[in-house]
């Protein structure tokens, strides 16, 4: 049985709900990004409901409400999306598609009514978060992070990072910001 969970956004967070599910004698047969795979023998109402309570005290919770799937599932896959060095060779839109199993207008329209943002600003926002962990490796060139992130000029990609943080590439790297976890996006 396949368990969506919120706010589970990168290797840390797999990490720490793996712990979890071995720490209550739950061994899942998978963990990944935005959920885990449990065999079916263990999926027992009370084992959910402590699974539950244990990832509620580390910032995760399962997730029940099948529009919330749909909004997890669009964050899980535009994360994924944008983690694709060089990018992905699939628009967004085709890419949630394909994905999701949804058509993009009732994705987006689920997504903006549940969240208060766009799909579109969504992505924008774990673009410039991923400018931002790329800018803290030593040695890449601005010129090389637009390309692997996707964006079509160092113009682009500067301009759109100064919409989002208030500040310039420049500025940031001088230590004035900081970055934002990725469930907090």
């Amino acid at each position: 049985m396949f368990l969506q969970v919120k706010n589970m956004v990168c290797s840390r967070c797999i990490s720490a709900v793996h712990d979890l599910m071995q720490r209550l004698g739950l061994h899942p047969d998978k963990v990944e990004l935005g959920g885990v795979e449990l065999p079916d023998a263990l999926a027992t109402p009370e084992n959910l409901s402590q699974l539950d309570a244990g990832l509620r005290l580390i910032g995760f919770e399962l997730v029940s409400d099948p529009v919330e799937r749909i909004v997890e599932s669009v964050k899980k896959s535009i994360i994924e999306y944008v983690r694709v060095d060089e990018g992905s060779p699939l628009k967004l839109s085709a890419y949630l598609e394909n994905a999701i199993g949804l058509d993009y207008q009732s994705l987006s329209r689920i997504f903006s009514m549940k969240e208060g943002r766009t799909v579109e600003k969504y992505h924008i926002a774990q673009k410039v978060e991923r400018v931002k962990e790329l800018l803290e490796l030593p040695g890449m060139t601005l010129a090389e992070i637009a390309f692997r992130t996707g964006y079509s000029s160092v113009a682009h990609l500067s301009r759109q990072f100064k919409q989002v943080t208030g500040l310039t590439v420049t500025a940031y790297k001088s230590g004035h910001a900081t970055r934002i976890p990725l469930d907090k996006v």
